[in-house]
C-alpha cells in the first residue's frame, strides 16, 4: 500500500511489567505486531513508534520506558514521544506523516480505550484513512469492564466509523 505508515502505540516494557495486572492476550498482540512490523520493513512501509514519556515508570531512559525488545525499533523507524493520550497533540507526528506523504495509517498497540482510541479519532479528524488492526491492540481489565469487553466495544465503535477494521492476517495480505 502506497502512502501508508504503521503506527505502533505505547508498546513499552512498563505495560508488561505490572505485578497486579497484565495486558489481555499480550503475547498474541506482541506477536501480531511483530508480523506487521516485519512486513512493513520488508515492503519499505514507514514505521512510527509512539512512546509515552512521563515522570513515572515511563521516564525517558529507564528500562521500563523502552519499547518491548521483541518489536524493537530499527534505525530507519521514527520514534515520537508524547505525554498524553493523543499522539498528535504537542508532538511532531503529523509533520513526520506529511513529510513522508502518508495518507493511510495502520494503527496498533496499547491501551485500547485511551491512547489507541484517541489517536485513531484524531487521525480520522485530520483526514487520514485508518486501519484498526482488531487483534493487534490490547488493554487491561478496568473496574467496570474486562479487557476483552473493552476491546470488543472499541472494535465495534471505531471499526467502520473512524477506521476500517481488519485482522493481522488481512492486513498482511494487503501489504
Amino acid at each position: 500500500m502506497e502512502k501508508t505508515a504503521l503506527i505502533i502505540r505505547d508498546m513499552q516494557v512498563a505495560m508488561f511489567s505490572y505485578e497486579d495486572k497484565s495486558p489481555y492476550n499480550g503475547s498474541l498482540v506482541l506477536e501480531n505486531i511483530k508480523k506487521l512490523l516485519n512486513k512493513a520493513h520488508e515492503k519499505k512501509i514507514p514505521v512510527i513508534y509512539v512512546q509515552h514519556t512521563t515522570d513515572d515508570e515511563y521516564k525517558k531512559g529507564t528500562a521500563s520506558w523502552e519499547i518491548c525488545p521483541k518489536i524493537k525499533p530499527q534505525k530507519e523507524d521514527a520514534i515520537v514521544e508524547k505525554e498524553n493520550s493523543d499522539s498528535f497533540l504537542e508532538t511532531n507526528l503529523n509533520e513526520i506523516l506529511q513529510d513522508l506523504g502518508v495518507l493511510n495509517l495502520i494503527i496498533v498497540g496499547m491501551q485500547t480505550e485511551y491512547c489507541v482510541d484517541t489517536t485513531i479519532r484524531r487521525a480520522f479528524s485530520l483526514g487520514y484513512d485508518n486501519i484498526f488492526v482488531k487483534d493487534a491492540h490490547t488493554t487491561f481489565d478496568s473496574k467496570v469492564l474486562s479487557a476483552n469487553k473493552i476491546i470488543e466495544h472499541h472494535n465495534d465503535v471505531i471499526g467502520g466509523s473512524f477506521a476500517e477494521l481488519k485482522t493481522t492476517e488481512e492486513v498482511l495480505d494487503m501489504l
